[in-house]
């Protein structure tokens, strides 16, 4: 396999219209690192400026140490599996899979040995004889992959190949994609919408916002420490809870007020803040599984607590998302599957305030 090095690689389409500001970061041999973010974000144009298929309008970027920028994308050593398969429908799945390695003059028993072995990893042995209209979503999407495999790349790239799948599937194809790495010890590089994907897959995530990298770390690293309020509202789901507070020095406390809220900032919090904390403007951050309802909550007290309506109540099975008002702004909370809460009626919740985030107003970077 390969690493991948890009060096203020940027994407400037005609019209100054910026897909991809100038973007550095590495990708070491064997990992596999997710782009995630909205769509029109530019991981897509990323991924393929890598690919080739888009040229870069500055920076670098280096497969194993040595500078591809101008290698054609056929010559990168690179396998790419895109959203919609782009299987050849009048071949078998063999054919499909074997067809690279024809163009390339591979010997035919190199080629049965390619395909039946990548066969043997995807479940497709007794595929191989059908045609692509013949086989189920995700049968489709394992063909996709097993061409890949065949052609043994340096490097993997995915387009958001499981966008095409139910539910159910997505579920199921993203574990088999991850045995797949684990197997393969392969580079590869991921782009994905979907945050739970991104989660789940990736060993490091790069987020983006308009072509801007807004924080590249381990998933759980950005979940507990997102590097501003975009990153927070994204990474999560539900996605973070949002209120605008002031603070307040009282007593040698500092509490948050706003929105319906007086809470106590935690000590270890408060150096966020610098030198002037009384009547500081602050976005207060709070996921919705750091929100307990009081009666079940140990040692609870009064300057963590928020009295809400429940609005909505979504029974998920394991747990009940809730949607709930404060002080006409909307809270989501994650409660027990048992919860006693009921539609229309108050609710006392007690807040981890350990667990909050503090954003500055002004520029959505966090503060802590």
């Amino acid at each position: 396999m390969a690493s991948l090095q890009l060096k203020d690689v940027s994407k400037i389409y005609p019209g100054n219209v910026r897909a991809i500001a100038p973007t550095t970061f590495d990708v070491n041999d064997g990992e596999f690192i997710v782009l995630v973010g909205p769509s029109g974000c530019g991981k897509s144009t990323l991924l393929r400026v890598i690919a080739g298929l888009e040229t870069a309008s500055q920076g670098e970027i280096l497969i194993d140490g040595k500078l591809v920028n101008n290698v054609p994308a056929k010559d990168r050593d690179i396998a790419m599996v895109f959203q919609n398969y782009a299987l050849y429908p009048h071949m078998t799945v063999y054919d499909n899979m074997a067809f690279s390695l024809k163009m390339r003059g591979f010997a035919k028993a190199e080629i049965d040995n390619r395909v039946t072995q990548a066969a043997d990893v995807l479940g497709l042995r007794n595929l191989l004889h059908r045609r692509p209209k013949a086989l189920s979503g995700g049968q489709r999407q394992r063909v996709a992959v097993g061409r890949a495999i065949v052609r043994q790349p340096k490097l993997f790239l995915f387009d958001e190949p499981l966008s095409n799948l139910d539910a159910k599937l997505r579920v199921s194809m993203r574990a088999e994609l991850i045995r797949l790495h684990k197997r393969l010890k392969a580079t590869m590089v991921y782009v994905t919408h979907d945050q739970v994907e991104a989660m789940s897959m990736g060993d490091r995530l790069v987020v983006l916002k308009e072509g801007v990298v807004q924080q590249i770390g381990k998933p759980l690293e950005i979940y507990d420490h997102p590097a501003n309020q975009f990153v927070a509202g994204f990474i999560g789901s539900p996605p973070m809870n949002f209120f605008s507070c002031k603070t307040l020095a009282r007593d040698g406390d500092l509490l948050l007020l706003g929105d319906g809220l007086q809470l106590k900032l935690p000590a270890q919090k408060r150096g966020a803040l610098g030198n002037s904390t009384d009547n500081h403007n602050v976005i207060l951050g709070i996921r919705p599984e750091n929100i307990f309802e009081r009666a079940s909550y140990q040692g609870a007290t009064d300057d963590s607590v928020i009295r809400v309506r429940v609005e909505v109540l979504e029974p998920l099975g394991s747990d009940v998302l809730a949607t709930c008002s404060l002080a006409d702004r909307e809270l989501i909370v994650r409660l027990n599957s048992r919860t006693p809460a009921r539609i229309d009626e108050p609710l006392e919740l007690v807040i981890d305030m350990e667990r909050t985030s503090l954003f500055d107003p002004n520029t959505g970077e966090a503060l802590l």
